[in-house]
């Protein structure tokens, strides 16, 4: 029953944040750029008991997985004009894919591993 219950609570504020954006497109990326999801999560697995660095290292590599899809935000907008919306989608998943290797291969030398 408790799945079921977070299952529907992100369903809906995925369905809020996009109704928001189809009003605004400012104020729907501002809740999208924020960090609740993230604030889901830690709420839930707080919840759940797990310990304490369980979700500090859930923290630690959500940081690690955000920098290799910070490019994608600043190719999207260009590529949605020149390619359209799927082809877009596509080249978006190959350049994320690209920098987390890229993040993976750095982080590696500092003893995190993202893969």
């Amino acid at each position: 029953m408790f799945i079921i219950l977070k299952i529907l609570v992100t369903a809906l504020l995925i369905v809020i944040i996009t109704e928001v954006a189809k009003l605004n497109d400012r104020i729907g990326g501002l809740i999208a750029a924020l960090p609740i999801t993230t604030f889901i999560i830690l709420f839930w697995l707080y919840y759940e008991n797990n310990s304490v660095e369980k979700i500090s290292n859930h923290v630690s590599y959500t940081l690690l997985y955000v920098l290799p899809t910070l490019p994608m935000f600043l190719f999207f907008p260009y590529l949605i004009n020149k390619v359209g919306f799927y082809w877009s989608i596509i080249f978006s998943i190959l350049i994320t894919t690209f920098f987390i290797f890229l993040v993976h291969f750095l982080t590696k030398k500092y003893g995190y591993k993202i893969l």
